[in-house]
């Protein structure tokens, strides 16, 4: 009885557009484009990255979370590894600080504010600094302290 495609190692060449899709994640947060894979693995075309994609994802070895840009996933992805630290990776910094950035500009801006809204942005800054991060979520407080008093007047 044959092996289901899902089953099938990913070949050498396959491996390599996988590691380089995984560290490219690991490295900015997000998956790479059809042209970046191109650009960094040397290949020739976008088709040519298309069809060794399409085969990682029929195979099972990659996902796509969606049908927009920059949705791969490496299924089983080493960097996926069970957290042994609460330590935080620039990226994972720079990320939770631009959303916390985010989430004060769009209560600042809003009319009416929930409480709600207000309660999850000091969960986030509470999350910074269990996470290490204490100068970031420090420099927040002045922005806090602002949205808190329009939650008084």
């Amino acid at each position: 009885m044959p092996a289901k495609e899902s089953s099938l190692r990913p070949t050498k060449k396959q491996r390599e557009l996988l590691n380089f899709i995984s560290d490219f994640i690991a490295s900015h947060g997000y998956s790479p484009s059809y042209r970046e894979i191109m650009s960094g693995l040397n290949y020739n075309s976008v088709a040519t990255v298309a069809l060794h994609v399409n085969s990682l994802i029929k195979r099972g070895h990659l996902q796509k979370r969606d049908r927009s840009a920059r949705s791969l996933e490496v299924v089983g992805d080493r960097h996926l590894e069970p957290l042994l630290t609460n330590a935080v990776t620039p990226v994972e910094e720079k990320w939770l600080v631009e959303k916390v950035e985010h989430m004060c500009r769009e209560l600042e801006r809003s009319s009416t504010p929930t409480r709600t809204d207000l309660d999850n942005l000091i969960i986030l800054i509470g999350a910074m600094k269990i996470l290490g991060l204490e100068g970031a979520a420090q420099s927040f407080s002045p922005r806090i302290n602002r949205i808190r008093q329009h939650f008084k007047t």
